[in-house]
């Protein structure tokens, strides 16, 4: 699907956590995408190009008439800031797509495991929605998600509505919540544990988030629970 340049004005704001906010853009044109992709907005942030363009990914499912996005602030972070507290409703963006291969295949024919940090559940959100809205075949879908705090556990209310369902289950570990009775520390622990002793066979695993964790999850799920690499997908992009 080739990309072109399209400019949206903002018509929603969300303050999702005290660091991360959720946004709707309109376009006069639609815009057609698979669940998965991202964008590539060109903020006004620098004089030279390529230091203002930010890359993220959509949240909201295809079908849906507005965009969606969700960004955390980063320390130093000239675009994150830039769309976390200086947009308002009203206000323009430019931006090229959709690009990235990060999607479901047409056909859903293996159990699939989602690992994401933080804002990284976003393309997982939108890859779940049109699944579910379009009644795509499928099998079981794991989603495990790992943040720092509560406050940051994105789309929470809608990922245990889903839950209800005998064929998505969702995990969420927290590093730095002393007072919290779920999973505690990173992602790794919960796949780890759950598709040991070569469960994992035939499991394709989707990894979303912080570049670490994604480096991390390789390593471990190549050289320590042999998972072929076919069966790992990811996307980094700046």
């Amino acid at each position: 699907m080739p990309w072109k340049w399209y400019t949206g004005k903002v018509v929603r704001i969300i303050k999702e956590s005290s660091t991360t906010s959720r946004f709707w853009i309109q376009t006069e044109e639609k815009v057609d995408f698979e669940a998965g992709q991202f964008v590539t907005m060109d903020l006004p942030i620098h004089e030279k190009r390529l230091k203002r363009w930010r890359s993220y990914s959509i949240a909201n499912a295809p079908h849906e008439s507005l965009l969606e996005f969700c960004v955390v602030k980063l320390d130093g972070g000239l675009g994150s800031t830039f769309l976390t507290e200086e947009v308002t409703i009203g206000t323009e963006l430019k931006f090229k797509g959709p690009s990235g291969t990060f999607t479901m295949p047409k056909k859903i024919d293996h159990d699939i495991v989602m690992v994401c940090t933080g804002t990284g559940v976003a393309p997982f959100r939108s890859m779940i929605s049109d699944i579910i809205f379009n009644n795509k075949s499928r099998r079981k879908i794991h989603l495990i998600f790992g943040t720092r705090h509560e406050e940051g556990i994105l789309y929470r209310e809608e990922l245990e509505r889903w839950a209800e369902n005998d064929w998505f289950t969702y995990d969420v570990t927290l590093s730095r919540e002393e007072n919290w009775n779920g999973y505690k520390g990173y992602v790794h622990g919960i796949y780890k544990e759950a598709y040991r002793d070569g469960k994992e066979e035939g499991v394709h695993f989707y990894l979303c988030g912080w570049s670490q964790m994604i480096d991390e999850a390789v390593v471990q799920l190549m050289t320590k629970m042999n998972v072929k690499k076919e069966y790992i997908h990811y996307e980094l992009y700046g």
